[in-house]
């Protein structure tokens, strides 16, 4: 496969960090006595306000989201590089990457540092953006401060509210980890992890080859 732009999410792509996500957010919901699971769940690939609109509406979802992104700025105890981002990221070539994460910028930054991967020229983070996933807004951003077209981009993913926003963006998906092992047909491929993955410059863009 071959594509001019390569855009990638960040946590459970190129970062290990859905643990540590999952510990805040358990946390947070008990403070407020609701359900820790649903929180969890509804946290894949959203912003922290779209989860806080979703399983508590009665709160201000403002204030609370800020609490939450608190906690992820100081919170990075654990956190990893994802298997094979580094080396991947390496092979690629400047400004021809793109991060689009639905964290903020500060918790991006700062979990690009603690996981020693590098800063891309572009990031669109959450608090560059009025919709979050899965809207497609995040990654046509991306595309387009890329000076790049959508339809030869692609998107590296592993949840499905990314999957949908990659689809509306009209990019092509590539799927990571087992959340997504049951939407192929909304994939142009599916692997275990970025480990699988290679890359290589081609001419003005970027061939990608897999193993599954």
């Amino acid at each position: 496969m071959t594509c001019h732009k390569i855009l990638f999410d960040l946590d459970g792509v190129l970062v290990d960090s859905l643990g540590l996500i999952e510990r805040i957010l358990r946390a947070w919901a008990a403070e407020h006595e609701l359900d820790g699971d649903r929180a969890v769940a509804l946290s894949h690939g959203r912003r922290d306000i779209d989860v806080v609109r979703l399983i508590a509406p009665h709160l201000d979802a403002a204030a609370e989201a800020r609490r939450i992104v608190e906690r992820e700025e100081r919170d990075i105890d654990g956190l990893t590089a994802a298997r094979g981002a580094a080396g991947l990221l390496a092979a690629l070539p400047p400004g021809r990457w793109a991060v689009v994460t639905s964290g903020t910028r500060a918790v991006a930054r700062a979990r690009l540092a603690a996981a020693g991967l590098p800063e891309p020229a572009v990031l669109v983070a959450a608090d560059d953006i009025v919709h979050g996933k899965p809207h497609p807004e995040g990654y046509l951003t991306a595309a387009g401060l890329l000076d790049a077209v959508p339809e030869r981009c692609v998107v590296v993913e592993d949840a499905a509210a990314g999957v949908r926003a990659a689809a509306a963006a009209g990019m092509r998906c590539i799927g990571v980890g087992p959340a997504l092992s049951g939407a192929d047909d909304q994939l142009a491929a599916h692997v275990a992890g970025l480990h699988r993955v290679q890359v290589a410059p081609d001419g003005a863009g970027v061939r990608l080859s897999w193993t599954s």
